[in-house]
């Protein structure tokens, strides 16, 4: 059974930092594709950041600079520092493993939220 399970959300005051982990499990992880991806209230889910097996990386223009998404194989961890956050990352952050299209598992996601 494949489980992807997030933790690291919460409130935080504009700029500061936040560090979201999604723990894998039921997959062989180091040969998938990670990636975070958002969804704020009244919009469409979009992808934030994702690392391939590889370790290269891409990120939505909105984060670049500011986020970083890094992974672990020996943990089946993808990870996600978010810094100088903004009210408008405010979003159920949820994490995606993806080989195949066959193969593209789902977290039940996390909400950051950024307020004073």
């Amino acid at each position: 059974q494949v489980q992807l399970v997030e933790s690291g959300g919460g409130l935080v005051q504009p700029g500061g930092s936040l560090r979201l982990s999604c723990a894998a499990s039921g997959i062989l992880f180091n040969i998938y594709v990670m990636a975070w991806y958002r969804q704020a209230p009244g919009k469409q889910r979009e992808l934030v950041a994702a690392i391939t097996s590889g370790g290269s990386t891409n990120y939505a223009d909105s984060v670049k600079g500011r986020f970083t998404i890094s992974r672990d194989n020996a943990k089946n961890a993808v990870y996600l520092q978010m810094n100088s956050l903004k009210p408008e990352d405010t979003a159920v952050y949820s994490c995606n493993a993806r080989y195949s299209l066959d193969n593209n598992y789902w977290g039940k996601g996390t909400l950051v939220t950024v307020s004073s």
